[in-house]
């Protein structure tokens, strides 16, 4: 083993000296790299820790109350490029890119035009990243998986350019309450606009944020914030301490370490590949194969858990983060937070599980697309989503199966569910069935997104004879669906009125259809986020 490590650390150091084949190069001389991580998952891994430490360093002794604006934004900038050169190489070159022309058609376009201008450009550069990494280098490999943080900054800019055009030309009354929170009224310098897109915090992992609740924080005044009261109303602002985020960065870390755990000693052990492996399909029983279906998509996840709660973890360690206090005072650090582990597991309908999936992403449909469409909203938001998400032919199959699961269930749910509420034994029975078919259901649609080709797509799902993909259908054709009215969503009220007022419910968020025809495929990219993915 050590004589093949060192043969392939002769044969491949020549050319060999970018950043991003330190670590390689490391783990190949101590006989590691074969045997148990990957140069992406490394990389990644490091930077990150390197970050968390970054964070801690940044809050201590760049204090908004003693360190200038100026000063915390060069310096999250300079950390945030040093971090993705190590990562990719001369690729990070494409984030100044992509940032940077942007800026200029913001600069030249105004305020009136800008949104468009820079949805089309941060969304065609990006689409064009991932043709070449998928296409023109390896299919389904790391190789230059560059465009993962590009989705991220897409998002950044893409939200800014709305944001800035909402506050900057249209009139206010012409705005949803949600756009007037957001709203810009003034247009970014260039070193606020390469903080926001490129600071170390977020810039591997996001996850996105708006551009106020980052100003505001490398500002100072993310903590000058009201408490809820016990009739859930604001309470005039006092004097508190800067709250500190020990608490809550120990307790997602020690989440990661637990995800990680389970990622590397059970995640391996349960393949999602093998529910299409010939003798399987041949051999197991339904229930063998309907426990390892779930089983294996269940072992899957603490990679996204550990990815998301980190890049979370370093956010809250700078300092940013912070939502402002609860009814009994305690600050809460889930500002910019990405999930909700027990929400996600304990979820009894398609649509809980989405609404605590990758949170920023929905809302961010929601405010470019979604809430700005004309005709067909949950179409467009549908096709933006697939778009973003990248050219593997598996986003798009999983695409089409979360539609039709979503509608199926909406329909199910607004039929049924009445005739389980009336005593709390039939409840408890509801919520066990839906608990089984929801975690089901999620993990049948999700398959195409691992295995990511048409052909293995589709030998799983004859595998299952399309046995879900018909139960949808008839429950469409044979149950009344009941429309429902678009614009209602607490969940995206609560999440922009964060500034504003804290509750301590998150576990009864809402989500309008777009989030849950979309949100599906976001579990298997987040690992493009993370670069984690297997």
């Amino acid at each position: 083993m050590q004589e093949n490590a060192i043969k392939a650390l002769q044969t491949g150091i020549q050319g060999r000296n970018r950043p991003e084949n330190l670590l390689e190069d490391i783990l190949l001389l101590l006989s590691l790299f074969p045997r148990t991580v990957s140069l992406r998952q490394v990389n990644f891994v490091a930077c990150q820790l390197f970050a968390l430490l970054a964070a801690v360093w940044f809050r201590t002794y760049l204090r908004s109350s003693k360190t200038s604006s100026f000063v915390r934004h060069v310096v999250a900038t300079l950390l945030g490029l040093y971090l993705a050169l190590f990562c990719f190489g001369w690729y990070a070159l494409h984030f100044l890119v992509q940032t940077g022309i942007s800026y200029g058609i913001m600069v030249i376009m105004g305020a009136e035009n800008m949104h468009r201008y820079c949805f089309v450009f941060a969304l065609g550069y990006l689409i064009v990243c991932q043709i070449t990494r998928v296409y023109i280098f390896d299919y389904g490999q790391y190789s230059a998986d560059f465009s993962g943080p590009m989705m991220i900054i897409t998002q950044k800019i893409t939200s800014l350019a709305y944001e800035i055009h909402d506050g900057m030309f249209r009139k206010d009354e012409e705005l949803t309450p949600s756009q007037r929170d957001l709203a810009v009224r003034r247009m970014p310098s260039l070193l606020e606009y390469l903080s926001y897109n490129c600071n170390f915090m977020g810039i591997l992992a996001g996850p996105l944020c708006s551009y106020k609740d980052y100003i505001t924080f490398i500002e100072g005044r993310s903590y000058h914030v009201t408490q809820a009261g016990a009739d859930g109303k604001e309470e005039p602002h006092c004097e508190r301490p800067e709250p500190s985020p020990n608490a809550a960065v120990s307790q997602k870390l020690l989440v990661c370490g637990l995800s990680l755990l389970v990622h590397l000693t059970v995640s391996n052990m349960l393949p999602v590949e093998h529910n299409i492996d010939a003798r399987f399909r041949a051999t197991a029983s339904w229930p063998t194969k309907v426990i390892y279906l779930y089983v294996s998509l269940l072992a899957a996840r603490p990679k996204y858990y550990f990815a998301w709660t980190l890049a979370d973890a370093i956010n809250n360690a700078a300092g940013f983060g912070f939502r402002g206090y609860d009814r009994n005072g305690e600050a809460r650090w889930d500002l910019v937070s990405n999930l909700r582990i027990q929400q996600i597991e304990m979820s009894t309908s398609f649509k809980m599980f989405l609404d605590n999936w990758n949170i920023q992403t929905a809302l961010w449909l929601k405010r470019v697309c979604y809430e700005r469409a004309t005709l067909s909203p949950t179409i467009q938001t549908f096709v933006l989503s697939a778009i973003w998400h990248g050219v593997y032919p598996g986003y798009y199959l999983t695409f089409l199966t979360g539609v039709l699961m979503t509608l199926a269930a909406r329909t199910m749910r607004s039929n049924v569910r009445h005739y389980f509420i009336a005593s709390p034994q039939l409840k408890w029975v509801y919520d066990v069935i839906t608990w089984m078919v929801t975690q089901i259901a999620v993990s049948y649609t999700v398959v195409p997104f691992v295995l990511l080709s048409i052909k293995p797509s589709f030998t799983f799902y004859s595998s299952w004879y399309y046995c879900l993909h018909i139960i949808g259908i008839l429950v469409l054709l044979l149950l009344p669906m009941k429309k429902t009215q678009r614009g209602k969503n607490t969940h995206e009220n609560m999440q922009l009125s964060r500034s504003k007022k804290f509750d301590d419910t998150g576990n009864s968020l809402e989500q309008n259809s777009f989030s849950t025809t979309n949100n599906v495929c976001s579990q298997e990219t987040a690992s493009r986020h993370s670069l984690l993915k297997q």
